[in-house]
Formats: structure tokens, sequence, C-alpha cells
């Protein structure tokens, strides 16, 4: 009897033990420079060394009184989902200033989910527990505000006005997000195919003249799609970027650089070819006569 009281009292144990090692797991792909990857919490933040930009920028932060005094009335019947990377500079400015007004708001953090995702290229802002998926992560932070289990809105990167002016905004359902093509485009994705979008580019090109503020809004989501192995989505997204900035060098290499990365040397030297028709670059020109070598070879 004694025995079997043992047995169970060590599978409790080890239960705890797994369930505590698979929040705040830290890894160290590079020397000297761990990241903590998965479901984390603000315990595991105030650990050496992230505790060093988390502390500061926790303690230095002020939110204002009367946004927070809203949010306390308001915040408490959504959850959140936040992505952040301890790598990102972004993420070690905004996520702590985010705890704080958290804390300020009484809000419980048991209806915080926070997820810390990788920056290796093989596995690029994505969480191996893969609760990324679906969710259309493409920068960090991430703040996902939830309702009854439906997203109502999200605060991508950095907030527009300050953190807590957004979480009202909200709230109240007067909030338009940073990088709103990528929302749009990626609903189109998801609901018509790349097939779609490849076909009907300059008509879709029409809604998004006023939405995308610059050429890397369209260019960081096709990393994500293209590391997350949506190889095709990634480069039909790409080539929608040329609709979107016809005369910009830097889209074009972006397209030869994934056809590198595909083996495809033909088709990265076309499009390292016409991005030289908007800028001239010895790399590039370089690149070109490298690969033509190797082509004929």
């Amino acid at each position: 009897m004694k025995t079997l009281v043992y047995f169970i009292i060590f599978l409790i144990l080890s239960t705890k033990t797994l369930t505590a090692q698979s929040f705040n797991r830290e890894v160290n792909i590079e020397e000297n420079s761990p990241m903590l990857l998965g479901k984390i919490s603000n315990h595991g933040l105030n650990q050496n060394p992230y505790n060093h930009w988390f502390s500061k920028n926790y303690s230095t932060y002020t939110p204002n009184q009367n946004s927070i005094d809203s949010l306390k009335t308001k915040l408490q019947q959504y959850t959140i989902k936040l992505f952040m990377g301890t790598w990102c500079r972004d993420s070690k400015r905004e996520v702590p200033r985010f705890y704080k007004i958290l804390e300020k708001s009484d809000f419980p953090l048991d209806r915080l989910t926070t997820v810390a995702v990788d920056r290796s290229q093989e596995a690029y802002k994505q969480s191996p527990g893969g609760e990324h998926e679906g969710l259309n992560i493409h920068r960090v932070p991430t703040f996902i505000f939830y309702k009854d289990g439906k997203e109502i809105n999200r605060i991508v990167e950095s907030p527009i006005g300050s953190l807590e002016e957004d979480m009202l905004a909200i709230l109240s359902e007067k909030y338009v997000p940073k990088y709103k093509s990528v929302l749009i485009l990626n609903d189109i994705l998801e609901k018509r195919g790349a097939l779609y979008i490849s076909k009907n580019g300059k008509k879709i090109a029409k809604q998004f003249k006023d939405k995308v503020e610059n050429l890397h809004e369209l260019n960081t989501y096709a990393n994500v799609l293209f590391f997350a192995n949506k190889k095709n989505e990634a480069m039909i997204i790409l080539d929608f970027n040329t609709i979107l900035f016809p005369k910009e060098s830097y889209v074009y290499v972006s397209l030869a650089n994934k056809h590198l990365q595909m083996e495809d040397k033909v088709s990265a030297i076309r499009y390292y070819q016409k991005s030289l028709e908007f800028e001239d670059n010895e790399e590039i020109q370089n690149k070109i006569k490298e690969l033509r070598t190797a082509v004929n070879q």
C-alpha cells in the first residue's frame, strides 16, 4: 500500500515538474544569446538575462491614470494573447509596459497568455507549441484581444498612441490597427486562395493603395509564410508587392532572394536584373555574374 502511495506522489510531482518546465523554456541557439520559447510568464521575464530590460522598462513606465481608471471597468471581460520575442527590440520596450498597465488595471494574469516566438530562419516568428498557427503573427509584439472567444482587435508591433490609449480604443471598437493591409490580404488568402491573388493582383491592388504605408509591410508577411513552409503563397505575396511598388528595387531583390533559396537561379537572375532598372547596385551586379557562371557550368 505504501509503495502505491509513493508511486502516486511521484506521478503528481513529476506532472508538476513537467508542467513547470513547459513554461519559460529557454534555448540557446547562438552562443551567449539565449531566448525564451513557447508559453512564458512574467516570472520568466524577471529572470536573468531578460530582467535587465524587463525590470527597467517596467519600472520607468507610468501609464496615464485616467486611461487606467477606464480600463479597470472595461478590461475584465476580455482575454488576451500576447506574442513576443525576447530577442526583439519592440517587444523589449512594449511588453514590460503592457504588464505594468495590466497590473495597474487589476487585470487577472490568468486571462493573459504570453507566447515567445523564435527568431531562427527555420521557425521564423513561430512557437514550438504551435500557438501561433492560424493567427497571422507577422510582427512582434502582437497583442490580441478576445471577447467571448472571438478576436476583437489587435495591437501590432507598437501602439499608434500609447498602449493604454490603443487598448481603450479597441474596447470602444474605434481602433484601426497598424499593418491593416496584412490582415486584409491574409483574409483574402485564407478565403479565396493564393491562385485568386495571382490572377487578380492588379484588381486587388486598387483597394490597397491607401492601406499600405511601405513595401516592408507585405515583405515581412511573405517572409513569415515562406519560413512556415508556405512558399507558394509567399512568392505570390512578394509578386503582388511588385504591383504595389513597381519602381522599388527592393521588392525585386526580395523575390530574387527567395528564388535563390529555392535553388531557382534562373528566376533569381531575372529579378536581380529587374531590380537594377531602378537602382544601380554593384553587389547585385556581381551576384548576377556569379549566378550566370554557376548556371552555365
